[in-house]
């Protein structure tokens, strides 16, 4: 590491039993040191708007709790007794053994200790998730690539295909904050245009039956910048399936609209369900957004036009393209905080600049909040305006203090918020990020304290 990173905003790689959680009655099994699964519990759990234990997290994560003696004579016996008591007590569709730092360093094989259970006729799987392979997006697409290579490509080899049915990957579950309700809308708008959608995670997920179900799909949606690539790959090399990769995130009327059509299209489904859906859809968001036009005309003097992004790619591009193409904001900056690989850095940003031109020279790639921070105070303070910032609970002492700018807490950690199904994505999302903005106006006193309101 060349430097210190004071405000990480991302977890490392272990940070894949997340993944775990979120697929019903899914069991993570930690393989690491004492603390380490209940520091990926604080921060992915507890900072992403305090979303509990859920089944199997938090303080019910079985952990071998690795000390020196482990370090110095091998950790595989301890590991084996953890699983097997895990076995025992804990009722689960899918056990993941996931390796931390210390078990990475010295080279205990998980994959071999899951594979003797598995030979069992247990469902278990091992993966080398050690803090150096990297953050937890890579830790999430390791999770996932390790359940299809090691359990679901050996269940089900040969595929029975289902028209209509799709595998959706798309945002990561903790790691985006709102991934509840964000795949609750997703399978919605699918399901609205005439697929069946295995969504994978969450409470609109079938649980593990969902995933044994993924090689019968008729293709795969990867609806992120790079997040879920790999594993489209991976499905269409096992059973063929074809895969459609959309980078943006649906979010708004424009957009979602686009999103629909190019599946659609992508899908030979029925065009004239498929418009009418849309329509419906669409007369609905705009009977809503006509009514917010009073309030730009009354406090048109005091509205933001400048907005900085700090998110990673995946929600920040298709929140920023909403404000920026449907709100009319003018972007200044964008801080994509997901620490890419030089090829996919060039992809994300030439994804940013195709939502504005006025992107270009203000993307940064910085995992860092610290670093962020400075260089936003930096340009608050030169334009010297009223801006929105889509950042994350740590910004919100900055943002205040800089011309009343408004805070849209999108990126991890969110601490001053309970989130349970709430969403930024699709037309119903967007109507919600337009009153978490311009509600914005109202907080600590901003526009009573400053018109005839008070009078």
């Amino acid at each position: 590491m060349s430097h210190l990173i004071e405000q990480a905003k991302f977890s490392c790689a272990l940070g894949g039993l997340q993944t775990v959680l979120a697929i019903e009655k899914g069991i993570p099994i930690v393989h690491a040191g004492p603390g380490c699964a209940a520091r990926q519990f604080s921060y992915l759990g507890s900072g992403s708007g305090y979303q509990g234990e859920g089944y199997a997290g938090g303080g019910q994560i079985s952990c071998t709790n690795s000390t020196q003696s482990e370090v110095i004579f091998g950790g595989e016996k301890k590991l084996r007794a953890t699983v097997d008591g895990t076995l025992k007590v804990m009722d689960g569709s899918l056990y993941v053994i996931l390796a931390g730092c210390s078990a990475g360093i010295i080279g205990d094989d998980v994959k071999q200790i899951a594979c003797e259970f598995a030979d069992e006729g247990y469902p278990v799987v091992g993966v080398d998730t050690a803090g150096f392979r990297g953050n937890n997006y890579q830790g999430h697409e390791l999770v996932v690539n390790a359940i299809i290579d090691q359990y679901i490509s050996y269940e089900v080899q040969k595929a029975n295909v289902r028209k209509g049915l799709v595998n959706v990957f798309s945002v990561v579950p903790f790691q985006d904050a709102y991934w509840r309700g964000d795949l609750h809308e997703i399978k919605r708008l699918l399901e609205g245009i005439g697929l069946e959608v295995n969504i994978l995670y969450g409470p609109e997920s079938k649980g593990f039956s969902e995933w044994m179900d993924i090689p019968n799909a008729e293709f795969n949606l990867v609806l992120s910048p790079w997040v879920g690539l790999s594993t489209a790959k991976k499905l269409e090399s096992l059973y063929k399936t074809p895969y459609l990769h959309v980078p943006v995130l649906p979010v708004g009327l424009k957009e979602t609209g686009r999103f629909l059509r190019k599946v659609a299209e992508f899908a030979s489904l029925d065009k004239d369900k498929v418009e009418s859906f849309i329509a419906s859809e669409e007369k609905q968001y705009k009977s809503y957004f006509v009514s917010f036009g009073d309030l730009v005309s009354d406090f048109g003097c005091y509205l933001p036009y400048h907005l900085y992004t700090i998110a990673d790619s995946t929600y920040g591009i298709g929140t920023s393209k909403f404000v920026v193409e449907e709100l009319g904001f003018t972007p200044k900056g964008f801080y994509d905080i997901e620490n890419p690989d030089t090829k996919t850095k060039q992809l994300i940003e030439d994804t940013i600049k195709d939502i504005d031109d006025r992107y270009d020279g203000n993307i940064v790639f910085e995992g860092d909040n610290k670093v962020i921070q400075e260089d936003l105070a930096k340009k608050l303070d030169e334009e010297g305006v009223r801006s929105v910032v889509l950042g994350s609970s740590w910004d919100k002492e900055l943002v205040t203090s800089k011309n009343d700018s408004i805070l849209i807490r999108l990126s991890l950690p969110i601490t001053d918020r309970v989130i349970l199904n709430k969403s930024y994505v699709g037309y119903k999302g967007a109507l919600s990020l337009i009153e978490d903005i311009y509600s914005g106006l109202f907080a600590d006193g901003m526009i009573t304290n400053t018109t005839h309101a008070d009078h």
